[in-house]
Protein backbone atom coordinates (compact mmCIF):
# COMPACT_ATOMS: atom_id res chain seq x y z
CA UNK A 1 0.00 0.00 0.00
CA UNK A 2 2.80 2.10 0.68
CA UNK A 3 4.97 1.78 -2.43
CA UNK A 4 1.50 2.72 -4.47
CA UNK A 5 0.81 5.40 -2.82
CA UNK A 6 4.87 6.87 -3.27
CA UNK A 7 3.98 6.04 -7.22
CA UNK A 8 0.69 8.21 -6.95
CA UNK A 9 2.82 10.85 -4.90
CA UNK A 10 5.56 10.84 -7.29
CA UNK A 11 3.64 10.65 -10.73
CA UNK A 12 2.41 14.09 -9.96
CA UNK A 13 5.77 14.99 -9.02
CA UNK A 14 5.45 15.52 -5.40
CA UNK A 15 9.23 15.29 -3.65
CA UNK A 16 11.30 14.82 -0.37
CA UNK A 17 9.12 11.86 -0.09
CA UNK A 18 10.01 9.83 2.70
CA UNK A 19 8.14 6.36 4.17
CA UNK A 20 8.74 5.32 8.04
CA UNK A 21 8.41 2.62 9.50
CA UNK A 22 6.43 3.38 12.55
CA UNK A 23 5.21 0.26 13.85
CA UNK A 24 8.01 -0.26 16.07
CA UNK A 25 7.16 2.97 17.60
CA UNK A 26 3.64 3.43 17.25
CA UNK A 27 0.25 1.82 17.50
CA UNK A 28 -1.00 4.81 15.30
CA UNK A 29 -0.34 2.77 11.85
CA UNK A 30 2.27 0.90 10.47
CA UNK A 31 3.68 3.64 7.78
CA UNK A 32 3.90 7.24 7.20
CA UNK A 33 4.47 8.63 3.80
CA UNK A 34 5.54 12.49 3.90
CA UNK A 35 6.20 14.31 0.94
CA UNK A 36 6.23 17.59 -0.19
CA UNK A 37 4.36 19.86 -3.02
CA UNK A 38 5.84 22.84 -4.25
CA UNK A 39 2.20 24.83 -4.36
CA UNK A 40 -1.54 24.57 -3.37
CA UNK A 41 -3.05 23.15 -7.20
CA UNK A 42 -0.37 20.64 -6.69
CA UNK A 43 -1.22 19.26 -3.52
CA UNK A 44 -4.30 19.17 -4.69
CA UNK A 45 -3.57 17.31 -8.04
CA UNK A 46 -1.63 14.29 -5.38
CA UNK A 47 -4.62 14.40 -2.66
CA UNK A 48 -6.81 13.18 -5.64
CA UNK A 49 -4.02 11.02 -7.13
CA UNK A 50 -3.30 9.19 -3.90
CA UNK A 51 -7.43 9.19 -3.40
CA UNK A 52 -8.03 7.65 -6.87
CA UNK A 53 -5.37 5.21 -6.70
CA UNK A 54 -6.23 3.70 -3.21
CA UNK A 55 -9.83 3.96 -4.36
CA UNK A 56 -9.13 1.38 -7.66
CA UNK A 57 -7.15 -0.58 -4.95
CA UNK A 58 -10.56 -1.16 -2.85
CA UNK A 59 -8.68 0.94 -0.27
CA UNK A 60 -10.43 3.91 -0.21
CA UNK A 61 -8.93 6.75 2.84
CA UNK A 62 -10.29 6.62 6.12
CA UNK A 63 -10.60 9.94 6.87
CA UNK A 64 -8.75 12.94 5.43
CA UNK A 65 -7.96 15.68 7.61
CA UNK A 66 -6.65 19.12 5.99
CA UNK A 67 -7.25 21.57 3.03
CA UNK A 68 -4.55 21.87 0.24
CA UNK A 69 -4.39 25.62 0.73
CA UNK A 70 -3.35 25.08 4.33
CA UNK A 71 -0.36 23.60 3.44
CA UNK A 72 -0.86 20.38 5.26
CA UNK A 73 -2.86 17.49 4.23
CA UNK A 74 -3.18 14.01 6.18
CA UNK A 75 -4.42 10.87 4.44
CA UNK A 76 -5.84 8.46 6.73
CA UNK A 77 -6.13 4.70 5.00
CA UNK A 78 -5.33 2.97 7.84
CA UNK A 79 -2.19 1.14 8.11
CA UNK A 80 -0.30 3.78 5.94
CA UNK A 81 -0.63 7.76 6.68
CA UNK A 82 -0.06 10.15 4.19
CA UNK A 83 0.96 13.72 4.92
CA UNK A 84 1.14 16.45 2.45
CA UNK A 85 3.53 19.36 3.19
CA UNK A 86 4.60 22.44 1.76
CA UNK A 87 7.70 23.07 2.07
CA UNK A 88 7.60 25.89 4.72
CA UNK A 89 4.61 23.82 6.95
CA UNK A 90 7.00 20.37 6.98
CA UNK A 91 9.89 22.26 8.57
CA UNK A 92 7.68 23.80 11.36
CA UNK A 93 6.02 20.46 12.18
CA UNK A 94 9.82 18.50 11.81
CA UNK A 95 7.75 15.04 11.36
CA UNK A 96 10.87 13.39 10.63
CA UNK A 97 12.27 14.47 13.67
CA UNK A 98 9.35 13.77 15.73
CA UNK A 99 9.46 9.84 14.75
CA UNK A 100 12.91 9.94 14.50
CA UNK A 101 12.86 6.13 16.26
CA UNK A 102 10.71 5.09 13.02
CA UNK A 103 12.85 3.00 10.56
CA UNK A 104 13.52 4.96 7.51
CA UNK A 105 12.16 2.65 4.75
CA UNK A 106 12.44 4.65 1.53
CA UNK A 107 13.21 8.47 0.62
CA UNK A 108 13.32 9.80 -2.54
CA UNK A 109 14.56 13.56 -3.36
Amino acid sequence: MARKIVEAVTDKKGFDVVVLDIRPVSLLADYFVIASSATERQTKAILEEVVSTMEELGSPPLHIEGEPNSGWVLIDHGDVIVHLFTPEMRQYYQLEELWSDAKLVVKIQ
